[in-house]
């Protein structure tokens, strides 16, 4: 008997979810609970983390799960690097749901980098107005430069105080468009980008939109984690897991 761990927080978790619910999958969608109010769901849904790798592991045998779908951000390396070793540990088989990354194309000045430290040592000396486009658990980091203003752009309204002295905060869920992020960086005189290579639709506006504004991009590559099998569409998954997709 299939019984699917779907972890989630992206767009394709969120397709897939759907595609799971039509087909009457016995599935389990689980948050990790970094948003206050998250995309509802058409499957019994969990928010929280696990304990690590020995927590979730007990949850796949607990729960009689048969196979789990790690379609989380690209840059959930923790939660990822858990679910290898728990899949491992408890026997249960593991696929990773992820969207390719982005690549720079014509007209694109962007300067890859591999971490977040190289992100801000890569950012100007001298005062400058930086769409810092990295979510909200990173920006410890960048006080270590605080001439600058930075923009961000969050799901939730900040719950403490920022670590950044100049800092305009605009909410908003994506998806968004060019035009939109176009007017954004306009607005705010926006002079550099930071982004993470998350890939996908949603968040690729801010890219187009800095191309035709001319704006150089800090793009920061995507972190390692153990080897598992990558797929990159529902068909795919749902093949995987032995049931067509329609």
């Amino acid at each position: 008997m299939t019984r699917i761990l779907l972890l989630g927080g992206t767009t394709e978790a969120s397709t897939l979810a759907k595609t799971l619910a039509e087909a009457g999958l016995d599935a389990v969608f689980s948050y990790a609970g970094r948003t206050a109010k998250p995309v509802s769901q058409p499957l019994p849904t969990r928010i929280g983390g696990f304990g690590g790798a020995e927590g979730l592991s007990a949850y796949l045998k607990t729960e009689n799960i048969t196979h789990v779908v790690d379609a989380t951000h690209p840059f959930a390396a923790q939660m990822s690097t858990n679910a290898v070793q728990a899949c491992e540990a408890a026997g249960v088989a593991l696929c990773a749901f992820e969207r390719p990354a982005w690549r720079a194309g014509e007209g694109d000045h962007w300067l890859h980098v591999d971490s977040i430290d190289a992100a801000v040592d890569a950012l100007p000396d001298t005062p400058a107005r930086v769409f810092l486009a990295i979510g909200k658990q990173n920006l410890t980091q960048f006080a270590a430069k605080p001439q600058h203003h930075y923009l961000l752009r969050l799901v939730d309204e900040p719950d403490a105080p920022l670590p950044l002295p100049h800092t305009t905060v605009e909410i908003a869920r994506g998806p968004f468009d060019v035009a939109g992020d176009s007017a954004l960086m306009q607005r705010h005189a926006v002079t550099h980008v930071v982004a993470k290579n998350a890939g996908g639709a949603g968040a690729a506006a801010k890219l187009t939109a800095a191309r035709s504004l001319n704006l150089p991009v800090i793009m920061i590559g995507r972190p390692q984690v153990p080897e598992r099998p990558v797929l990159g569409s529902v068909a795919e998954v749902m093949a995987w897991l032995s049931h067509p997709a329609d």
